[in-house]
This record gives C-alpha cells, structure tokens and sequence, in this order.
C-alpha cells in the first residue's frame, strides 16, 4: 500500500508552487516543524531573518546565521527560495537613525545593503521581495524613512541594485491589495510607472492576510489579470485566514477551507502558481503575538494546528490541487 500523497506531491503534480513562511529556531529545534516543512511544502521564505533588524546587529556589522538556515534548507530540499524583505520602512536596527546621515549618506546605505544582502544569496534565492509596502492605505505613497531621504525614486533605484548583484525575480509586495480596491489601483498605477522607466521588476507580491473580512475570490482574479497584462508575474506571498474575535460561524475550520480552496482554485484558473502562507502552523502565527491582533482575530489561521496535525484547509487546498 503506497503512502498518502503529501501536499507537496499535489502541488509538484500541477507544477504549483506551496510555501511557508519559517522561523529559524523553530526550525533547528522542533523536528516536527523541519519535517512538515520538507514533506509537505515545496517552498519558503524567512518570516523575520532576513529583515533589516534582524540582519544588522550594529552599523558595520551582518549577522546572517538565521537567514543562511532557513535559505540554505531551502536549497538542502530542493525548495522554491523567497527571500523577504530588502527595502521596509519597518523592522529598522535600533542604531539606526536617519538623521546620523546626509541624503546622500542614506543612498549609499541602502544601496550597499541590498548589494550585501541580495549578492549573498545570487545562486539561492529564487525571488525577491525587493520594496515592501511602500503604498499606503489609502493608495498614496507611504512616507518613510527611505521616501524623506531619498524621494519616491528609491523604489526605482532599490530594483535596480538588486538586479545588479542577483538574478533573482523581482517583486514589489503589498497587503491589503489582493482585490480591485483604490490600493491595488495605486500599486498598478506604480508599478506600470517602473515598467514604463524600464526598472527591472518582475511581479507582484499580494500578501493576502485574510483577517476577518476576507478579499472576494473574483475579484483577486480580475486584480492578478490586469498585473499579468503589464507582463508581470503575480504571487500570494503571506496568506493566512481567519476571523474576527468573537464573530466565528458555526463551522469555522470548515469556512476557512472552503476559502483557502476558493483562492487555490483563483490562482490556478489565472495562472498565478505561487502561494506562501505566513507561518507552518497555528502555533507559530504570528497573529497571536503581534501587538492587539491575538485579541482582534482568532489566532488558527494556517494549514496545520498547533500540534501539526492537518486541518481542514490542508485537505481543501490539496484537493483544489489534486482536482483541477
């Protein structure tokens, strides 16, 4: 009797892409963690490591111990590499302060750490979250750290020195622009701006976090179609589902399933074939420790539970698969 086909078999069969976003602790001391990992995912990206703050103990310093474990696990295991984030105006070192240095003193930075960071990793990393969340929500260009110093250019200019030092895919990634919403009109807005400057991006991120009020199936279809027009690929790179505190339905795992299979089956109808969710399993959400979000959102939002055994979305997702 031949074993159950995995998640990750489903998705191989269909040439789809399944992802989680790891956790570099978890995965050095929880051998079940690393084993579902390896078994049922056939991508990753780091969650934190390789985020400014985590990368960048002191001024002239790198610490890349946590990011090389989970990108060179990745490569161990034949994996689909994303590597998360090079430009955020969030998760900056505590030493660093914008006005230790002149505008040019800022460009210089920045440049040098995309060069640092995405050269490192040139033959490991398969796609690049290069500039995160650079729109604000209500569709205009977020004021940061990097917008201050350097102007809106940075976001042209951070595609650039990636492009230099990688041959990695390129993607701009957002949240709370998986729809057609007066955001998702602004990033289209954006990035038909860098393909018109001729700045080398090669897709868009939509995040996907589906945190009580859930984007509509259709109209994520209709919004990866019209990115895909300018040429661009078109990934769900941090999905997770859940519901407001409080407001459950009477069957939630089971609504949750229906919706995770509702956005598999989207992304296979379109052609987007690359889906990551934020975290392996409920446990390591990153909704229970963030902030007031463990008090606004129920805190199961992923594939497996907390003690990885497989929920409904796990067989929902891996029926869309194997049923399309």
């Amino acid at each position: 009797m031949s074993e159950q086909a995995t998640l990750r078999d489903a998705a191989d069969a269909q040439e789809f892409t399944i992802g989680a976003a790891l956790d570099p602790n978890a995965l050095r001391v929880d051998p079940s963690y690393w084993k579902t990992v390896a078994e049922e995912f056939n991508a990753v990206t780091p969650e934190n490591a390789l985020k400014m703050t985590r990368l960048r103990p002191s001024r002239h310093t790198y610490d890349f111990k946590n990011g090389d474990a989970i990108v060179n696990f990745g490569v161990e295991n034949d994996m689909y590499v994303r590597g998360h984030t090079l430009v955020w105006h969030n998760q900056k070192p505590d030493w660093f302060q914008a006005w230790d240095y002149t505008d040019e003193q800022l460009r210089t930075f920045l440049r040098d750490h995309i060069h640092t960071v995405a050269g490192r990793y040139r033959a490991k990393i398969d796609a690049w979250d290069v500039v995160n969340e650079a729109v604000d929500d209500d569709g205009s260009m977020r004021r940061t750290v990097w917008s201050d110093g350097l102007g809106e250019d940075y976001i042209a200019d951070a595609f650039r020195w990636a492009d230099e030092v990688t041959d990695a895919d390129l993607f701009y990634n957002d949240y709370g622009a998986d729809e057609i919403n007066e955001k998702s009109d602004a990033i289209y807005d954006l990035v038909e701006g860098l393909l018109e400057d001729d700045v080398p991006i090669d897709g868009v991120g939509l995040q996907l976090h589906a945190l009580g009020d859930w984007p509509d199936p259709e109209s994520i279809a209709e919004n990866i179609q019209r990115f895909q027009e300018l040429g661009l690929e078109v990934h769900i790179t941090e999905m997770d589902v859940a519901f407001h505190d409080g407001e459950e339905p009477e069957n939630p795992l089971e609504e949750q399933a229906e919706y995770y299979r509702e956005v598999v089956e989207t992304c296979l109808d379109v052609g987007c074939d690359n889906l990551v969710t934020w975290g392996v399993h409920d446990g390591s959400s990153w909704i229970r420790g963030f902030k007031d979000f463990g008090q606004r959102y129920t805190g199961d939002p992923l594939l497996f539970d907390g003690r990885y055994g497989e929920k409904p979305a796990y067989d929902a997702v891996k029926e869309g698969l194997e049923e399309y």
